[in-house]
């Protein structure tokens, strides 16, 4: 099998991997604090492993990782229902990643496959654990349907984060610079906690998270994925002043001036960096 198909194969895997992170985040954010909803946190983030693993895959092989979502199911209106439906989300991966183990020749991708399997049963078994515990235990949905300034802004954020989170990604790996590449992925790993606190924050309030993402920047050139890095930084950074200076709600004022003070240290950290590139 030729490279350009192999390529095609992990980047279907990609959008599997990728929709399973958001489904299972948005399950876990709209239950509130709690084991369970910890535990699929962790889930999540193992899932974000392998999406870095097949990634750094397709890069070897030439190609370029996809940052199209493949489909999820977060259609079904009670938490047993979501544990179900993240059962199959686990099974059509496995499925999908055994199809592919079959077609394709390269033992090193074959292995790789066959390691992330091993995860995505393990999880399909978690998930069937969590459908009894969610029954045995009557966790509910938390979400509401609140809609005012504060939820508009927090909205706002989380389409940032998610939309910063996939772009720094996608640069990390089409960056050849090292130095540049660590410190974009130490970035996500920044913004996805920023994602995870404006979650809870609006589920906390009445509200319900999307996570959806506007266009990301898809830059060949080092020294243009800073530049379109920093101006957002410095944008966002503005957006959130002024939302604490505007919020009276003390615990909200006190999230949006740590996330901006973030922000601001991420445009400072970039524009080192594309200092060093000349």
């Amino acid at each position: 099998m030729d490279k350009e198909k192999v390529i095609q194969m992990l980047n279907q895997d990609l959008e599997g991997e990728h929709a399973a992170i958001i489904q299972y985040l948005l399950h876990a954010y709209a239950m509130g604090e709690g084991e369970m909803a910890c535990e699929i946190e962790a889930i999540a983030r193992e899932e974000m492993r392998h999406f870095d693993w097949l990634a750094e895959t397709i890069v070897s092989l030439g190609g370029t990782p996809t940052i199209k979502r493949g489909d999820m199911r977060t259609g079904s209106k009670t938490v047993t229902d979501w544990m179900k439906d993240d059962v199959q989300q686990e099974q059509d991966g496995i499925t999908m990643y055994e199809k592919h183990i079959k077609a394709i020749d390269d033992p090193k991708v074959k292995r790789l496959l066959q390691r992330i399997i091993s995860d995505e049963k393990s999880h399909r078994d978690d998930f069937k654990h969590f459908v009894d515990k969610a029954q045995r235990e009557g966790l509910t949905d938390l979400r509401g349907s609140q809609e005012d300034n504060v939820t508009k802004v927090i909205d706002w954020g989380i389409e940032h984060e998610y939309t910063v989170i996939l772009q720094y990604l996608l640069q990390s790996y089409m960056t050849p610079k090292e130095e540049v590449r660590e410190e974009l992925q130490d970035q996500a790993i920044n913004e996805m906690q920023h994602l995870g606190w404006l979650a809870e924050e609006l589920v906390g309030g009445g509200g319900t998270p999307k996570i959806e993402h506007t266009a990301v920047d898809k830059s060949n050139k080092t020294a243009d994925m800073l530049k379109v890095d920093i101006d957002i930084e410095n944008k966002v950074a503005a957006e959130y002043d002024r939302a604490a200076r505007e919020i009276e709600d003390a615990k909200l004022k006190k999230l949006f001036i740590r996330l901006r003070d973030h922000e601001v240290y991420h445009a400072e950290v970039f524009s080192d960096l594309l200092k060093e590139e000349g």
